[in-house]
């Protein structure tokens, strides 16, 4: 059960558990904007520093990363987005799910808004380990200029280890997080407050007008400016995204309480030791430190970035993991880390691709500031898209009349559509990257979505009706095998090819038979007393319905024991699960084009095993029907 869950059914959280819940999002939610002010400030100045910086300059910029700080993180997110909870859990799928209920149907255009930002979010995933841990180790460059060689190994050697540990769980290294994030905050306010006074004029940045002046004043070159600007905000859909283990509450006090004051302190301090001292343009965060502290901060951000890395990674795995339930990609294995969270699980496949995608990120672009040109696209992308949907959330859910949902959203869409289009310049300095990881998530997606389609169509075109079958075999005398047979399949109005193959090849039939259909609900959870619908057919068919929420893990033999309640006799040690599993070979007229069927069979091969993916029992007697098909619609 979620934490909102919890607060909705037992009231507010004890004083205590709110507390924990508090510290426990500083680490987790916050972890990846928290370490922006590394390379945010850094990028942005230098992006205007083409002829020199002048104070006016410097301020305006300070002013963007505070405002886009208030704007999109504050007014979005913490007041407004948060508030679109699917029975407590956030995200992008999430709110496509909300939609999409809300609208009473599965509509192409919102759809296809989901999967992009989907596929936007990988890219995020990809590119944030590589930028963060790089910047931080970048660090050791000021410490000791020959140690500059070593930079890219130390890099590498981090992320490998960090993904290495992945398949451990994140259950015990999560108590650490909070308490460090919490100290790395602190640490970036204090330096931050301590500098301030270096050149008060920077307090100018809190005021709007400094950020307005100097996007007028530099026109369309303020575009790569703003693009810098917009990584101070990589990471806030985490806010959203992650609103399901902590709780609309406390990541609402843990933002304004300590996030945003901690990052509005760095951000001023950077600026105004910059106009004190205009040599620190070289890396004005770790300058922000005494040289004799400088090698604990070092330390200190490593660890903040590896903990901002820990999170995405996780991140990629639930996502994966609601896109599967959903039905957008094929089986991948989930392995559960934790006996107690049942949201922390570790997929092989997803991890060590994500691990090659970092390290061909971290060799090729070799520094922090060009993989900062490649960040921002995939940010701004999700944003827009979360906009979009909420669009529909407000409208249908929240029943806000049209020219209050245009009043919100209107100038939201017009500011992320300029940080769009600022990043949108950087495309041929690394922008591309993000856009080639979402181009290739979606065609994957894409393939799998209409070649389900197809040879469920294919399927149907051939089959024989469950209900046509029945009535044929009231007339033959069948061999009655004892206990019950369980046919799982995708379509319960056909007959399963394992049972005609079992029919065909054994000539018997059990006692007790159970047609079964695991469906997805367009919730992250389903109560129990919904998890199980029976039709019975006539005294040997029974069609089952089994439904489970996109966040959950489908246990068919536990939901099944439902069924007692019903009146149907399930005994599990008497009971033999049959599968349908189907060969697919390419056609030349399958609906798709011919390299689109050999990507789709490539992915069912790629797809584990449905005995352990519906947590079949491997001691019960388990049965493959086969059925070769060709790709044909």
């Amino acid at each position: 059960m979620t934490a909102a869950e919890v607060a909705r059914e037992h009231g507010p959280h004890p004083r205590s558990h709110f507390w924990k819940l508090t510290l426990g999002s500083v680490g987790v939610v916050y972890g990846d904007i928290g370490t922006s002010p590394l390379y945010a400030m850094h990028e942005a100045l230098n992006g205007a520093a083409v002829d020199g910086l002048t104070q006016p300059e410097v301020i305006g910029i300070v002013s963007m990363l505070l405002w886009t700080l208030i704007l999109i993180v504050s007014l979005k997110y913490v007041v407004l987005i948060l508030r679109a909870d699917n029975r407590g859990e956030g995200g992008t799928l999430s709110l496509l799910a909300l939609a999409q209920r809300a609208l009473g149907r599965r509509t192409p255009m919102l759809l296809a808004l989901g999967i992009l930002g989907t596929a936007l979010f990988y890219g995020d995933a990809v590119i944030t380990p590589a930028i963060s841990v790089l910047s931080a180790i970048e660090g050791v460059e000021l410490i000791e200029p020959r140690f500059e060689p070593f930079v890219l190994p130390t890099t590498a050697i981090i992320l490998v280890g960090l993904f290495a540990v992945q398949s451990r769980g994140t259950e015990l290294v999560s108590r650490f997080f909070g308490p460090i994030t919490l100290v790395w905050f602190l640490t970036m306010g204090g330096l931050g407050l301590y500098h301030i006074s270096d050149n008060l004029g920077i307090l100018h940045a809190l005021n709007p007008a400094s950020a307005i002046r100097f996007v007028t004043s530099h026109g369309f070159g303020a575009l790569p400016v703003m693009g810098s600007v917009f990584l101070a905000v990589t990471g806030a859909e985490a806010l959203y995204a992650d609103m399901g283990h902590f709780g609309r509450g406390p990541i609402r006090v843990a933002w304004t309480g300590l996030v945003f004051p901690s990052l509005a302190l760095c951000y001023l301090g950077q600026g105004s030791l910059v106009l004190a001292h205009p040599d620190a343009l070289v890396n004005p965060f770790f300058m922000m430190a005494p040289a004799w502290g400088l090698p604990a901060l070092v330390l200190l951000a490593t660890a903040a970035t590896i903990i901002a890395s820990q999170a995405v990674i996780t991140g990629a795995f639930s996502i994966t993991h609601q896109a599967v339930q959903l039905g957008l990609l094929p089986r991948l294995e989930a392995r559960h880390t934790s006996e107690r969270e049942a949201g922390q699980i570790y997929m092989p496949r997803v991890n060590w691709t994500l691990l090659a995608g970092v390290l061909i990120l971290v060799l090729s672009f070799r520094e922090s500031g060009a993989l900062a040109n490649a960040y921002g696209i995939a940010v701004t992308g999700t944003m827009v898209i979360t906009s979009l949907m909420a669009i529909v959330v407000f409208r249908r859910v929240w029943n806000w009349p049209a020219i209050a949902v245009a009043a919100v959203i209107a100038p939201l869409l017009v500011i992320e559509g300029f940080f769009l289009a600022a990043n949108f310049i950087k495309v041929h300095d690394g922008g591309y990257v993000p856009l080639i990881i979402a181009g290739i998530t979606c065609l994957l997606i894409w393939t799998w979505i209409r070649g389900s389609e197809l040879v469920l169509r294919k399927a149907r075109t051939d089959a024989v009706t469950l209900i046509s079958l029945i009535g044929m075999l009231r007339k033959p005398k069948l061999a009655r095998a004892p206990g019950t047979a369980v046919f799982l399949t995708s379509d319960p109005e056909i007959a399963p090819s394992a049972l005609m193959h079992n029919l065909k090849h054994n000539h018997v039939l059990h006692e007790r038979n159970l047609i079964v259909k695991v469906s997805t609900a367009t919730t992250p959870t389903v109560p129990e007393s919904e998890r199980l619908v029976l039709e019975r057919l006539d005294e040997n068919f029974t069609r089952v319905t089994l439904t489970f929420g996109y966040m959950e893990q489908p246990n068919v033999p536990r939901a099944l024991a439902l069924a007692k309640k019903e009146g149907v006799r399930f005994d599990i040690m008497s009971t033999s699960f049959f599968l349908n599993r189907r060969s697919f070979k390419p056609a030349d007229h399958s609906g798709m084009p011919l390299w689109q069927d050999r990507l789709f069979i490539a992915m069912t091969k790629a797809a584990t095993d449905a005995t352990g993916f519906y947590r079949l029992p491997e001691l019960a007697p388990v049965s493959t029907g086969h059925l070769s098909t060709a790709m044909e619609a």
